[in-house]
C-alpha cells in the first residue's frame, strides 16, 4: 500500500523534472561554459542554483486570483483612488533568463469593495516571479485586478531596467523601460489618468504601451 508521502505529487503528473534532473542540467551548463562542476568551488553550485530557481520562479506556484479573493466592504463610502507605488519587483527575461529589476505602480478606483494593500504587492510578485516580458506582465497585473475586483478603473505602470540590454547585446546601462495599462476610468477620463501620473511622479510620461 502506498503511503501518503510516497504518492505521486502534482509536479510529477505534469512532467516537471525532478530536483536531481534539474541539478544535472546545471552541471551540463557548467561544463558547456568551460568549467568543471566537480571542482571544489562548484560542487554545491547545482543544488544552490535549483534552490535559487525555486525562489526566482515561485510565481508559477501561486494563483494570482486567489491573492485578491479576500476583500473588504466596510469602507464608509470611500470611492477615491487607491494607489500603491514604488513596489520593487525582480523578474527574469524569458528570452535570455537574466534579471529585470524595477518598480510597479498599481492603482484602482474601488467599486463596492477594496483589497488589503499587501495583496497588491503580492499580485505584482505573483507575475514577476516567472519568466516574463514587461509588456505582458503589465497587462497581467492590470487585467487580474480588474477582473477580480471589478473596480471603476485600474492603472498599472511598470518601470524597469533589463539586464538583457545592459549586460549583453547593445550594452546600454542606465536605460529604463516604461509600460502602462489603463482600464475603465483610467482610460476614459483624462483627469483620472493625470491624477494617477501625478501621484506616481509621471514616470517617462507613460510613453510606452497602453494596450
Amino acid at each position: 500500500m502506498t503511503s501518503k508521502t510516497e504518492q505521486t505529487t502534482p509536479a510529477d503528473t505534469t512532467g516537471r523534472p525532478s530536483r536531481e534532473e534539474a541539478e544535472a542540467a546545471v552541471r551540463v551548463l557548467l561544463r558547456w561554459a568551460g568549467d568543471d562542476p566537480q571542482r571544489e568551488g562548484l560542487m554545491d553550485t547545482p543544488a544552490r542554483v535549483v534552490r535559487s530557481y525555486e525562489e526566482f520562479f515561485a510565481g508559477y506556484q501561486v494563483d494570482p486570483r486567489e491573492i485578491l479573493a479576500r476583500t473588504f466592504s466596510e469602507v464608509d463610502g470611500y470611492d477615491e483612488m487607491i494607489v500603491l507605488k514604488d513596489i520593487r519587483f525582480e523578474s527574469y527575461c524569458e528570452h535570455h533568463m537574466v534579471p529585470i529589476i524595477g518598480r510597479a505602480h498599481v492603482a484602482y478606483l474601488p467599486g463596492h469593495r477594496v483589497v488589503g494593500i499587501s495583496k497588491l504587492a503580492r499580485l505584482v510578485d505573483a507575475f514577476a516571479k516567472r519568466l516574463q516580458i514587461q509588456e505582458k506582465m503589465t497587462v497581467q497585473i492590470a487585467d487580474t485586478l480588474n477582473d477580480v475586483l471589478q473596480p471603476a478603473g485600474v492603472g498599472v505602470i511598470l518601470e524597469a531596467a533589463h539586464q538583457c540590454m545592459s549586460t549583453r547585446g547593445v550594452h546600454k546601462a542606465g536605460v529604463t523601460m516604461v509600460t502602462s495599462r489603463m482600464l475603465g476610468t483610467f482610460r476614459t477620463d483624462p483627469s483620472t489618468r493625470r491624477e494617477f501620473l501625478s501621484i506616481v511622479g509621471n514616470p517617462g510620461a507613460v510613453a510606452v504601451s497602453n494596450t
